[in-house]
């Protein structure tokens, strides 16, 4: 070797070696190549051992795109298959040369001198190619000199990619972290699901979506999805009907009027009380090509569904099936990656790992703190000499965990160091090697003590998500923001009666009990109480933290409430207690929501027009023999399907603008409404003739309601109206009731 390649070659490892990340390293090793042998430029190709193509990592020039091509393909190819080093003085001569680069980079490649990349086991990783030689050709020298520098270069190169292959493992355990510290896998799939097909109702402009998955064990579809059917779950053979057939071929149906289609069954309609229209349906196809289940749409509010409806619900389908593969891939690594990379994210919290000796190797600052001593004092430590006494049992759930290979999760767990105990979420776990030999354990602590006797003081006087909040900022969060929301006003009928035969003592005990249950179905749904106003109730829900069907978890809280309170009630008449009853008043809008007040004194509240005409609604249900009034803004923004009607058009005390108002009757059941549903389209009859001031004829259509249900007192209430109408006729009619009462 020339004394001026050493030198050459010696300068090439300290250039490199100065360098921190992979691409500088081939930024600087490819300047080097271009220099040394008089080049236009250089590149590097690595091989994706996943597509298996050859990619470009760094290319010098304009080049400002990835090439990549088949690792057997072109010049590079050849080189990389073969382990051969290739001279070409002539590309245009060369049937090997990929002219479609050049033209896709517009840069003109002459000649080339291209030489494999190996790694310490001599195996090709890649290859290295010079380009265009300024002056002359590319000589044997030049293929020496280039050999030698990849050689040399090589195990800089393997250690920065090392380096940067566990930089990204690290990433990708954090991005899992992440998934699995949101919600465990079935909850999230389920979540994701359910957002997925609301989205398809919303953008396709339909009544409801189903999303059906094939059951291989039962040759069944079922329902993973069913908005506004009510049933927990559907199942039926895999070829029958709409949906069995798009199954089985494979091809989508589109059916602008399903009762003229022979293969639509209108048995579900009868159960349902739903009317099928019209219905799109397409595959589910995974990424191998194989059917595993349906998605369909139903009733297209505006027309038939387009060619173009079909080609956005296929598209929601391939982001479903994707879903559906990232979980199962999630549910297979989760036992084996989760905790192992919430370590890494939660040095905040204590962690301690020993080797099998039970000899403590690592303590973070976290974990000396909570054991009230420094680190260096911790580390070489037998674990018995920390967890001790009080604390002992820890080490017998640690030698279980080291048996069985499983990773236990302690909530609200009691540990003593020294003299004070604290509250903490321990996570145990033993470590393998890739071996899978077990080679020690970890234990993380979260200590929990402050902020369990603060939520524990806090969440008995304000709303835990507002106390979760005040924690998170320190307690300073002055100041309101413009929020959307859904408002629920709920109140007690007859309250002053009730209180006066009870007296005091007995009011607020009753009241207690009655908070307790009702606040119990508001936090459920994800919704935040506002405060209580004497016996009334205020929430609200998308406030602190917004979802996307924050309208469906007012409604779904609503009804609850009722049947909850109608269990209440029968424990109460059984005892000889006075039953309660309440209305309810849901409203959506843009509301100002934030700490109102003083330094000294404040309120998380909401305020706006939209609270108003909830409280309004609720005051109305008084007027609607109604136990759930929603307004037009709450109905609209429904994704699931309630059993409701349209009560009237009306405008409210304080206001000149007139608005829709629904009752949601999903509370009841076949004996407290029998006939529901043809009671609802004999209503809606009713209401029809009697906006057009039609009034003999809305007066029969109500009778006939009652004659479904004959205690349907807002079937009454209209009675009474028309006749009152029907003697004294109003001027410039136009379907409107103006409310005079708050």
């Amino acid at each position: 070797m020339s004394t001026s390649l050493s030198d050459l070659l010696l300068d090439t490892s300290i250039r490199l070696s100065r360098l921190d990340t992979l691409d500088e390293v081939f930024t600087e090793l490819l300047v080097i190549i271009s220099d040394v042998l008089i080049a236009d430029r250089s590149t590097i190709f690595l091989n994706d051992v996943k597509s298996n193509e050859l990619y470009s990592r760094i290319a010098q020039g304009n080049l400002n795109h990835e090439i990549r091509i088949l690792n057997n393909e072109g010049i590079a190819g050849h080189v990389f298959t073969t382990g051969e080093d290739v001279i070409v003085h002539d590309t245009q001569t060369d049937t090997r040369f990929l002219k479609n680069i050049d033209i896709g980079t517009q840069y003109k490649t002459k000649n080339i001198l291209c030489v494999p990349i190996r790694n310490a086991k001599n195996e090709i990783i890649g290859v290295v190619e010079a380009l265009n030689k300024r002056k002359g050709r590319f000589t044997k020298k030049d293929l020496d000199t280039l050999k030698a520098i990849v050689f040399y270069s090589s195990h800089i190169l393997q250690n920065h990619q090392f380096i940067e292959a566990s930089n990204i493992e690290q990433k990708e355990k954090m991005e899992l972290l992440n998934l699995v510290s949101e919600m465990s896998s079935e909850i999230k799939i389920s979540s994701l699901l359910q957002k997925v097909m609301s989205e398809v109702t919303r953008m396709l402009d339909a009544d409801r979506s189903t999303l059906f998955l094939f059951d291989e064990k039962t040759n069944q579809l079922w329902s993973q999805v069913a908005q506004g059917t009510g049933m927990s779950e559907i199942r039926f053979p895999s070829h029958l009907g709409i949906a069995g057939t798009v199954f089985t071929s494979g091809e989508a149906i589109n059916i602008p009027y399903a009762y003229a289609d022979l293969r639509f069954n209108p048995e579900f309609d009868k159960k349902t009380g739903f009317f099928t229209r019209s219905i799109l349906c397409v595959p589910i196809i995974d990424q191998s090509g194989k059917s595993i289940g349906v998605a369909q749409v139903l009733n297209k509010r505006t027309g038939v569904f387009s060619a173009d409806d079909e080609f956005r619900l296929k598209a929601f389908g391939a982001k479903i099936a994707a879903a559906l593969h990232n979980a199962d891939l999630f549910a297979k690594e989760q036992n084996l990656k989760n905790y192992n990379n919430s370590m890494l994210e939660s040095m905040t919290n204590g962690v301690i790992t020993t080797n099998v000796d039970e000899i403590i190797v690592t303590c973070n600052k976290a974990g000396a703190k909570l054991v009230g001593l420094k680190v260096k004092d911790i580390v070489g430590q037998k674990i018995d000499a920390i967890f001790k006494e009080y604390s002992a049992w820890v080490l017998e759930k640690l030698k279980t965990v080291q048996t069985t290979g499983e990773i236990e999760m302690i909530m609200d767990a009691e540990i003593q160091f020294g003299e004070e105990v604290h509250s903490t979420n321990l996570t145990l776990m033993s470590l393998v090697d890739l071996h899978q030999k077990n080679i020690g354990s970890m234990i993380m602590i979260e200590d929990i003590s402050n902020e369990k006797r603060m939520k524990s003081t806090m969440s008995r006087y304000i709303d835990p998500s507002i106390a979760n909040q005040l924690l998170a900022s320190g307690g300073d969060i002055m100041g309101g923001k413009s929020l959307p929301a859904t408002v629920l006003f709920s109140d007690i009928r007859g309250f002053t009666t009730i209180s006066e035969k009870l007296g005091p003592q007995a009011t607020v005990s009753m009241l207690n009990e009655y908070f307790e249950l009702m606040v119990d179905c508001i936090t459920k749904e994800g919704g935040m109480l506002d405060k209580f106003i004497g016996d009334a109730i205020m929430a609200a829900f998308g406030i602190p933290v917004g979802h996307d069907d924050d309208e469906d978890r007012a409604v779904r809280a609503s009804i609850a409430m009722i049947k909850k309170l109608n269990e209440w009630n029968i424990t109460r008449t059984a005892e000889g207690k006075l039953p309660i009853h309440i209305g309810i008043g849901l409203n959506t809008d843009t509301v100002v929501s934030g700490n109102i007040g003083s330094k000294k004194r404040m309120d998380y509240t909401i305020i706006g027009d939209g609270v108003n005409l909830a409280a309004r609604l609720e005051s109305a249900c008084k007027q609607y023999a109604a136990k759930i009034l929603i307004s037009e803004f709450t109905y609209h923004q429904l994704k699931g399907t309630y059993r409701t009607r349209e009560v009237d058009f009306v405008v409210v005390k304080g206001k000149t603008k007139p608005v829709a108002i629904y009752e949601v009757l999903d509370y009841h059941d076949k004996e407290s409404f029998p006939n529901l549903m043809d009671t609802i389209n004999q209503f809606r009859d009713g209401i029809d003739k009697y906006r057009s001031a039609r009034w003999p004829e809305a007066i029969a259509a109500f009778e006939n309601t009652l004659k479904l249900n004959k205690n349907d007192r807002l079937s009454e209430i209209y009675i009474e109206r028309c006749r009152y109408l029907e003697a004294n006729p109003p001027k410039d009619w136009q379907g409107v009731w103006v409310m005079d009462e708050k």
